[in-house]
C-alpha cells in the first residue's frame, strides 16, 4: 500500500497562488476545521476500509499550521503498516509554505523529511532539505540537500488548501497548469488536468464536484508515480470529497466523511 501515502499526502489536492488570476478576487482566508477521509481499497468484488485520514488547519497570528495523520486500519497493518504525520507552516493570507515536515512509519521503515522554504529576489524558490531514513532500528541515510525552482512552488500539504482557492468553474475543460513540488528528496512537477464537472455519489451522500487528475513527473518530464484523480465540490468549500489512485493490485480510494 506504499502508493496510498502518497494519495493521502498529495492527491488530496495541489495547486498554488500563481493561479488566483483564475480565482476568485481577493486572496481566500480559511477557518479552523478538521477533515476526515476514509481509505477504502478495492479489488475485484473487495471494497474494504482499509485506513483514516485527518486533516486539521489552525491559525495563530500571520501564520497557518496545518497536520495531517494517516493510519491504516488493523486488517491492512498486517499487510502494509503507515503510520504517517504531515505538517506544513504557511504565510497567511498567501499560503506559501514556510517549513514542511514529513514523518512516516511505513512497514519496517521510518523516515524524516523536512523543508525550509527560501524564496530568493530573482523570482525562484529554494528548499533545503534533510532526510533520514531508519530501517529495522538502523539508520541507512542522513542526506542534506538543496533544491530550486523557478516559479510556483509548494510542499505535499500546503498545495491541499492552494487548490481550494480556485475557482474551477472559470477554467476550461482540458486545461493543464503545472507547478513544483519539493519533498525531502527531490522537486517534482505537477500537473493538473481540469477534467470537467461530475456527480459524486457515495454513503447516501451526492455532491455536484469538479474533476481533477494530477500527474507527477520528474524535471526530465518521467513519471515518478501513477496518475491520480479528485474530485472537489461545485460550491465555495471546494473540499476534495473523493481521491483515486492505482496500487500494483487493485485501487485505493478516499472519500471525505463529512466531519
Amino acid at each position: 500500500m506504499k502508493i496510498s501515502a502518497r494519495i493521502l499526502s498529495v492527491a488530496v489536492a495541489a495547486l498554488f497562488s500563481a493561479f488566483l488570476s483564475i480565482a476568485s478576487g481577493s486572496k481566500p482566508t480559511f477557518p479552523d476545521e478538521t477533515l476526515s477521509y476514509k481509505v477504502m481499497f478495492k479489488w475485484g468484488l473487495v471494497n474494504k476500509q482499509a485506513g483514516t485520514v485527518d486533516i486539521t488547519l489552525r491559525s495563530e497570528g500571520d501564520r497557518y499550521y496545518s497536520i495531517l495523520t494517516a493510519r491504516t486500519d488493523p486488517w491492512a497493518d498486517h499487510f502494509y503498516r503507515v503510520r504517517d504525520t504531515l505538517t506544513s507552516e504557511m504565510l497567511r493570507p498567501s499560503l506559501t509554505p514556510v517549513i514542511y515536515n514529513k514523518i512516516s512509519h511505513e512497514d519496517n521503515e521510518d523516515k524524516h523529511d523536512v523543508v525550509r522554504f527560501s524564496p530568493t529576489t530573482k523570482g525562484t524558490t529554494k528548499g533545503y532539505c534533510t532526510r533520514k531514513v531508519v530501517k529495522n532500528k538502523k539508520l541507512i541515510r542522513d542526506e542534506k540537500l538543496e533544491l530550486e525552482a523557478m516559479g510556483t512552488t509548494v510542499d505535499m500539504l500546503s498545495s491541499f488548501y492552494f487548490m481550494r482557492t480556485l475557482d474551477f468553474s472559470k477554467m476550461k475543460k482540458g486545461q493543464v497548469i503545472t507547478i513544483n513540488i519539493f519533498s525531502g528528496k527531490r522537486k517534482e512537477l505537477l500537473t493538473i488536468k481540469y477534467m470537467g464537472t461530475d456527480k459524486v455519489d457515495y454513503d447516501n451522500r451526492s455532491y455536484k464536484a469538479y474533476h481533477v487528475s494530477f500527474i507527477f513527473t520528474s524535471d526530465g518530464k518521467k513519471k515518478t508515480s501513477d496518475d491520480m484523480d479528485a474530485w472537489i465540490t461545485a460550491d465555495s468549500k471546494r473540499i476534495p470529497v473523493k481521491l483515486e489512485g492505482k496500487l500494483p493490485v487493485g485501487r485505493v480510494r478516499c472519500f471525505y466523511t463529512g466531519k
